[in-house]
């Protein structure tokens, strides 16, 4: 297995880093790490998270983190992490950028 972030889920941790930063640097820092961390488990256990219901597709699944959903997507052996959406979010299908 192999996880690829694309690059509008690395725009979202940069996002969320500078929008915690602003209060607290060190916790932006934890923040970022704990969502990485979190994301590295699905090496093991890709499975892991829980089918997204708005898209209904078993192979684009989420894991919950803090405030944060990060969305990614299981093709054969690479598991693509395509967002990482604050749950208050109203989410929609088409905010997933999937390449």
């Amino acid at each position: 297995m192999v996880i690829i972030w694309s690059i509008p889920a690395r725009q979202d941790l940069h996002l969320i880093h500078q929008y915690i930063a602003h209060d607290a640097k060190l916790y932006a820092g934890r923040v970022v790490q704990d969502i990485t961390n979190k994301v590295d488990v699905l090496l093991e256990l890709p499975r892991l998270g829980r089918m997204v219901p708005e898209i209904g597709e078993d192979n684009v699944r989420e894991l919950s983190i803090y405030s944060y959903r990060i969305m990614y997507e299981l093709m054969d052996e690479t598991i693509y992490i395509h967002g990482v959406f604050h749950k208050r979010q109203n989410f929609q299908p088409q905010d997933l950028q999937r390449e």
